[in-house]
């Protein structure tokens, strides 16, 4: 197992959920449960990289957390992560574990997978992916669905059903033939010089048509690879529907 960081995005200013890092799950805020994954996952270190300092309070001070005070004008979260590298001085070698601020139940396995596949391919950035199980989440436009080659790198990363099922659909759409698709799954492994090159290129044609901030990499002739999770991946909170399932499945796990 590969020697690697974990840097946690946490915006206070979610459009569909504002204050997310701050909601609270069983009592305490979201962002805690996050950095805890983290640490449990093994991070040799973990950084909480936030624009406002009602979050930073909370993380402040715990064992083995720091906190990246980062610009409130980045245009995503690459390009806090890139900022928060730069403040934690680490070199352009080190794995960097992104794992976003509204998974609180990401397991330990998943994020040790993103990790080690980047270690293992040579590529300069990772992710996951897991498999689609029913024609809903295949046809959702907000389900991130993507192909990869037989070494296991991305090919393409789309809100539309990928690959295209010819003459099954044709026939109907309500149930999947016999065929794999995968859903992209939102964590991602960098080597630090690379997360710093990332946030510095322009943004693509095809990252602006699909709002897709990966497809920037690809786009730009790089690897991305792809590991299958290990462990399921439950979704993140965006919204207070999300939120008050959330609060009730961790009460649960408690």
């Amino acid at each position: 197992m590969p020697e690697f960081v974990v840097a946690i995005p946490a915006r206070y200013a979610s459009t569909r959920l504002p204050g997310k890092p701050l909601a609270l799950l069983a009592g305490e805020p979201m962002v805690l449960h996050v950095a805890r994954r983290a640490l449990a996952a093994g991070a040799t270190e973990v950084w909480v990289a936030t624009d406002d300092a009602r979050i930073a309070d909370v993380v402040d001070g715990l064992d083995g957390i720091r906190v990246a005070m980062t610009n409130p004008a980045h245009a995503s979260g690459t390009d806090r992560l890139a900022e928060c590298a730069r403040q934690a001085g680490w070199a352009d070698d080190v794995i960097v574990v992104n794992l976003q601020g509204d998974e609180p139940f990401a397991p330990a396995a998943g994020i040790r997978a993103v990790a080690s596949v980047l270690a293992d391919s040579g590529a300069p950035m990772s992710t996951l992916a897991t498999p689609v199980e029913d024609a809903p989440t295949l046809f959702d436009p907000n389900v991130v669905k993507l192909v990869r080659t037989v070494h296991g790198d991305a090919l393409y990363f789309s809100r539309a059903p990928i690959p295209w099922h010819r003459d099954a659909f044709a026939r109907s759409r309500d149930a999947l033939p016999a065929a794999q698709w995968l859903r992209h799954i939102g964590i991602y492994g960098y080597r630090a010089g690379f997360l710093q090159q990332f946030a510095a290129m322009s943004p693509g044609t095809l990252e602006q048509i699909e709002s897709l901030e990966q497809l920037r990499v690809l786009e730009a002739g790089h690897r991305i690879a792809v590991a299958l999770s290990p462990a399921p991946f439950p979704p993140g909170i965006d919204t207070p529907e999300d939120l008050e399932r959330a609060d009730a499945l961790m009460k649960g796990a408690l």
